[in-house]
């Protein structure tokens, strides 16, 4: 009979994003699970799956979390000349009930969870069962050394095993397990990032991804082994299921609760996607609801944007060279193209919690190529969209009209925010890299390309009219922090892009 093992790896703040993959594992995929292994702050999630709450609820414990709640300054002394820099006194009054943690529930569980810590005073990792988790032991497995102080428990001094191990793979192996499912948020990036907060967490990345996926090709080998006929290290074929990201949020300093939650719902999408391309069939799910609207509505935010430049019939652009030397050709050859849109987010909490940010245009579109101004329609745009890597972004626009001859067409374009140096804030989020599509294309889906180009947002054109354009809708008492969230989501997403530009954290 098949051992199926979940891994809930750490990754401190990151893991909320793999409270949004257990949402769909557990709910909507419906999975099930003979033993569960946590390490760092996967033990937060673990504690929660082990007193036997549900992927959604774990889900909305990330989505719902102040993140002021657990903050605790150690007021004893200025680190190094304290313990610490935080202590968890706010997390164990605070955050542990407002997760509704029971610690009874948890020990009096039926489902088989391994909390891993590290002993220092016997220098080991330990493997607490869930039916002797107390309040000491889940906070001395997330209690990262310097940023936290060691819990004392029997007169042993504990913290957390993610400089041994951040995902206890051999623990689940040894009992058994010929299935493991892992979600995995430590970063794997190929950054380096000067400054001492950068290089501890650098650090902990290095010690963490060497020792889990030197393992896990290990378990790999063994299987090809198997597959050849032979033994193989472990004697049986293990079934390896993973599932990882690079999560935009930092994994001890984050002060967003929207960020928060979009990376909650970003875990949710990934894992459906993740699912469908394995053939595991999904209940239907609903979009996670954001925070509950206030008795009045949803507040909405639209702004006005006008981006204009050169297109040249017939030009298939593949690389920016390609759509620079299209608008180049189409200064040429009377190919200007313009656009004026209405942007808006009808819904401000929903935007913003959403991975896809994704907003309503309507306007016109301007070029003598197509017959003058015409109409735009049920366009999206979709502003700074996380692509493959928190540290670059991408504004995408799909807007649909009608030629004067009657040909369905389609501009799709997109801004490329790769943050190369500081002085690439502005070329870069003002130049829209587009095509013309023939028929109405919707998104996912392509279509014969009858143009390319380049259109740009002009400095005055931005100062004068875009810049002032912003207007806010809805509760008048939500307003004003309807557009302080939105301006804290916008220049948020431009920090993860150009922050490590600014200098060393």
């Amino acid at each position: 009979m098949s051992m199926r093992a979940l891994i809930l790896a750490g990754g401190s703040l990151k893991v909320c994003y793999q409270a949004g993959v257990l949402q769909v594992w557990l709910d909507e995929a419906g999975l099930t699970f003979d033993h569960a292994d946590g390490a760092s702050g996967g033990c937060f999630n673990l504690a929660m799956y082990g007193q036997g709450m549900s992927g959604t609820k774990i889900a909305d414990n990330w989505r719902n979390l102040d993140p002021f709640l657990p903050v605790d300054p150690n007021l004893s002394g200025i680190w190094p000349f304290s313990q610490s820099v935080f202590t968890y006194d706010n997390f164990r009054r605070r955050v542990l009930p407002f997760w509704g943690i029971d610690f009874n529930a948890i020990r009096g569980s039926s489902r088989s969870c391994a909390f891993n810590v590290f002993n220092f005073s016997k220098k080991d990792v330990e493997v607490i069962p869930q039916s002797q988790l107390t309040e000491d032991f889940l906070v001395a497995a997330v209690s990262l050394p310097m940023w936290f102080p060691p819990a004392r428990i029997s007169g042993q001094t504990y913290f957390d095993a993610v400089y041994i191990t951040a995902a206890n793979v051999e623990n689940a192996v040894a009992r058994g397990a010929d299935e493991l499912w892992a979600i995995w948020t430590v970063s794997r990036k190929d950054e380096w990032r000067d400054g001492f907060v950068n290089e501890y967490f650098q650090t902990i990345e290095t010690v963490a991804d060497t020792n889990f996926f030197r393992y896990w090709r290990r378990i790999e080998a063994s299987n090809a082994a198997i597959g050849a006929g032979q033994t193989g290290e472990f004697g049986r074929t293990i079934a390896l299921n993973l599932i990882e990201a690079e999560v935009p949020v930092h994994y001890l300093l984050n002060f967003s609760q929207d960020r928060m939650a979009e990376a909650v719902n970003q875990g949710v999408e990934d894992a459906r996607a993740w699912c469908r391309a394995r053939n595991i069939p999904l209940a239907p799910g609903t979009a996670p609801p954001p925070r509950a609207l206030p008795p009045q509505g949803a507040a909405s935010i639209q702004f006005t944007e006008e981006m204009k430049g050169f297109v040249s019939r017939g030009a298939a652009a593949t690389t920016k060279s390609d759509y620079q030397q299209a608008a180049d050709g189409g200064r040429q050859s009377n190919g200007a193209l313009m656009f004026h849109l209405d942007v808006k987010a009808a819904d401000v909490d929903r935007f913003i919690a959403s991975p896809e940010h994704r907003a309503s245009a309507n306007g016109y579109i301007d070029s003598a190529l197509y017959g003058s101004r015409r109409p735009v329609a049920d366009g999206v745009v979709q502003l700074l969209v996380d692509a493959g890597d928190p540290s670059r972004k991408e504004m995408r626009y799909r807007l649909f009209f009608t030629a004067a001859d009657g040909r369905d067409l389609t501009l799709a374009g997109y801004k490329d925010i790769s943050g190369h140096s500081l002085g690439d804030v502005w070329p870069e989020t003002t130049t829209l890299y587009t095509q013309i599509l023939g028929g109405h294309v919707a998104e996912g889906t392509s279509g014969p390309v009858e143009a390319s180009g380049v259109l740009v947002i002009h400095p005055d054109d931005f100062f004068l009219r875009q810049l002032f354009s912003f207007r806010v809708g809805g509760p008048a008492g939500g307003r004003v922090q309807a557009l302080a969230r939105f301006g804290a989501m916008f220049f948020g997403k431009l920090w993860d892009v150009y922050g490590h530009r600014a200098g060393p954290v």
